[in-house]
């Protein structure tokens, strides 16, 4: 009997566990960075990280602007700052339960609420002004859709890195910071 309640407490947790948020693994050349993503509070983003990661299209690309004390930002640029080619842009699904903390993952976008394509990054402090406050395009925000479970200090040794300008862009890194693969943990 005792057995037959072990089974069934097993395969009850392990349902529970299955059902969980995924986790990516996201390898650079400063470390590896694991992230949990919130399918549960931001199913449209987090579909949308899993689209590009699954196509591999995150590989190789690089951390392409560094703002120490504020954040992190990837996922558009090879570290020749050719931008990658996105897929459509997604509905912004920023809400004010979601804040811009220290470790969360968002999406990048343009002035535009719902221009989020492929890049993201991870906050570095607690971003308040980049919440969701009210529906106009000045105060929806940048929507939050996930959080590094492990790794915060590979991602301040990103934060901590040299940059400088390529281009018509600032805040690069003088040596880039490759994002080398991400893939599902889970």
């Amino acid at each position: 009997m005792r057995a037959l309640f072990l089974a069934l407490l097993f395969s009850v947790s392990f349902s529970t566990f299955a059902q969980d948020n995924p986790v990516v693994v996201m390898e650079t050349n400063k470390g590896t960075i694991r992230i949990e993503l919130w399918a549960d509070k931001a199913p449209i983003s987090v579909e949308n990280f899993l689209r590009y990661t699954d196509s591999e299209l995150y590989n190789g690309l690089i951390f392409h602007r560094v703002i120490s004390g504020f954040m992190i930002q990837g996922g558009g640029f090879n570290a020749d700052m050719v931008q990658l080619s996105p897929y459509e842009p997604i509905k912004n699904e920023a809400k004010s339960d979601l804040p811009n903390d220290r470790g969360t993952l968002a999406m990048a976008r343009t002035n535009v609420v719902d221009s989020a394509t492929s890049q993201f990054f991870i906050n570095l402090v607690d971003n308040d002004f980049l919440n969701h406050s009210n529906e106009t395009a000045s105060g929806f925000g940048y929507a939050v859709f996930g959080e590094v479970v492990e790794g915060m200090d590979v991602v301040d040794a990103i934060a901590g890195v040299t940059t400088g300008r390529s281009g018509v862009y600032s805040d690069v890194p003088t040596e880039p910071v490759v994002i080398t693969s991400v893939r599902r943990a889970n």
